[in-house]
């Protein structure tokens, strides 16, 4: 099934690689990022890290703009930038080189190396794979309006996932237009493309262009 982790993304493209350790689908780490953040900061070196508050590592390299904030736990990895008014709520890990931008939003996510949230994003319990770019204004929904546990659809069935809160799994490479809106549960394959302004649920199959609900065509 194209939900299972070795199906979206490449786990030797994230500091997180152990979290997925023994997973079989993306959204079973949500429940374990802030105790394994806890878990692996402590072990990572000062000559690379820094730790300015508790619970809270950045790479030396990484930049971090004086007004972005920065919540524990979490880890900003080599090269990575969390720009102007960057709201980093906790339990969020930011791989390398990616970009934080102005006035973004996270929690209790994974974004793998070279991933992109840069303008007016929310980000909430999801994980976005190796180069994933969310467009301006596009963000994940995590929770369903009638506070229901969210469910999966995948063309194989329905899969529950006891959870209240899920925002959205993005393969590598997933590109997301600008102004979309990821729904609770979704799951985008490797390497897809979603236009402007969407509204997304369910499961996209990867190398796929996804226009509307009713028309998801296959990349040449």
């Amino acid at each position: 099934m194209m939900t299972e982790i070795k199906e979206l993304f490449d786990l030797d493209k994230t500091i997180a690689k152990e979290l997925f350790e023994g997973k079989t689908y993306p959204w079973e780490v949500l429940d374990e990022i802030k105790s394994f953040i806890l878990k692996l900061g402590p072990t990572l070196s000062p000559e690379e890290y820094d730790n300015p508050s508790e619970g809270v590592w950045v790479a030396k390299d990484a930049k971090v703009f004086p007004s972005a904030y920065l919540g524990a736990p979490c880890i900003i990895d080599h090269g990575a930038e969390v720009r102007h008014c960057a709201f980093i709520r906790g339990s969020a890990i930011v791989g390398k080189n990616a970009v934080v931008g102005n006035s973004v939003e996270l929690k209790n996510v994974v974004l793998f190396d070279n991933v992109q949230t840069p303008h007016y994003n929310y980000v909430g319990d999801s994980v976005l794979g190796y180069k994933a770019h969310m467009g301006a204004g596009s963000i994940t929904s995590n929770v369903k309006s009638d506070k229901t546990l969210v469910v999966v659809k995948d063309p194989a069935g329905p899969i529950a996932t006891g959870r209240k809160k899920f925002g959205a799994m993005l393969g590598d490479c997933v590109e997301v237009g600008c102004n979309s809106v990821l729904n609770p549960g979704t799951v985008v394959g490797r390497n897809s493309n979603i236009y402007p302004t969407s509204c997304v649920r369910g499961v996209i199959p990867p190398d796929s262009i996804y226009k509307d609900k009713d028309n998801i065509v296959r990349k040449k």
